[in-house]
């Protein structure tokens, strides 16, 4: 099975081409996966700005198409490919649109059909395109509890199964990623800000500073599963007015600040999944997302699923930030499950749920 993917839910215009084999536990070869990123576009305005996204999309999806299938030295895939994968939602409705014309107009032009594709459950799905990661696990995965947590999204699941999702708890406000953007252009880093605040947390060497930074951890204790960030971004605005202008530009407040604001995240993100594997008595952790990159996060999620003996699976860092591969990957899993009925009735919903 040969699938043309297409995502454009928010600043990053990608397609890919892969090939998928199988049934229960697929095989996935990736033949091209092109991003093209609008980062440098948008960081004078310190995050993504929707009309200017749509008309790069617009601009950038033909040309990214080009250079996916040269990638795959694939001049012939005019005539191979089975499948074309688009995602609908949710994201930038103007952003998503773009994406959905273009794999319409594909679909009619190659007679081949389109599947809608959730972005939420293709950040999860993505931990199974690679072979080693899930090859000694198989039944031992289900059921688990997911975290896909980005600049848009923070979410928890329950997953019972491919395609059998619960959402156990969400954010209220602001996305764990969308909190380091705001956090980040109150210290004066760049966008985005979730590298940029990683970056200069792990330049604090020595921590044995008479200055001091204590945050709080929103919700952490609250029995629900619900997340909210932007109580955070505010309490770091309030430390940050309060200090005097030389403290503010200082290296080492900037760097204390940018360690206790990413571990304050890290702490909610891992006390509130950790406490819904045990209550669930998953089997293991699934992660997703941009913010998944994340070394912090990423070690403390190790830690913990060990300490619980449950497995944990994380994406490559590359297939964490937003790509077609993982929206080829959830095309082949819902073509699975589906197969192709009703294809032809496709459109963008920024506010898609997942289950």
């Amino acid at each position: 099975m040969n699938i043309l993917a297409i995502e454009t839910s928010c600043d990053d215009t990608c397609v890919a081409l892969v090939k998928a084999t199988g049934k229960k536990w697929p095989k996935f070869k990736i033949l091209s996966n092109i991003v093209s990123s609008q980062v440098k576009i948008h960081r004078k305005w310190g995050g993504v700005y929707p009309a200017l996204a749509k008309r790069e999309h617009q601009k950038n999806l033909p040309m990214v198409l080009k250079r996916a299938l040269k990638k795959a030295k694939s001049a012939s895939w005019r005539t191979k490919i089975d499948l074309i994968g688009v995602t609908i939602g949710p994201g930038l409705e103007p952003c998503l649109w773009v994406g959905v014309n273009f794999a319409k107009k594909l679909s009619q032009d190659l007679e081949t059909p389109i599947i809608p594709i959730n972005h939420i459950e293709a950040h999860i799905l993505v931990n199974f395109v690679s072979k080693s990661q899930i090859s000694n696990l198989k039944s031992q995965i289900f059921p688990a509890v997911c975290l896909v947590v980005s600049g848009g999204h923070t979410q928890l699941i329950w997953m019972r199964d491919f395609g059998n999702y619960e959402i156990l708890g969400e954010t209220r406000d602001d996305a764990a990623g969308e909190c380091f953007d705001k956090i980040a252009r109150i210290l004066g880093l760049g966008y985005p800000g979730g590298p940029a605040i990683e970056s200069e947390a792990a330049k604090l060497q020595n921590t044995n500073y008479k200055l001091q930074i204590k945050l709080p951890r929103p919700m952490i204790f609250q029995k629900n599963y619900d997340f909210s960030f932007s109580g955070l971004k505010t309490a770091v605005l309030y430390d940050f007015k309060k200090r005097p202008p030389k403290v503010r530009k200082s290296k080492i407040y900037i760097r204390k600040m940018a360690k206790e604001s990413q571990r304050a995240i890290v702490d909610v993100l891992t006390k509130k999944t950790f406490k819904a594997a045990k209550e669930y008595k998953a089997k293991s952790l699934i992660l997703g997302g941009g913010v998944a990159a994340n070394k912090e996060l990423r070690k403390q999620f190790k830690v913990q699923s060990s300490k619980l003996k449950i497995n944990f699976l994380v994406p490559p860092k590359k297939f964490c930030t937003d790509n077609a591969a993982m929206i080829a990957a959830s095309t082949y899993y819902q073509w699975l499950k589906r197969g192709t009925e009703g294809w032809g009735e496709i459109g963008a919903d920024a506010n898609l749920r997942l289950g």
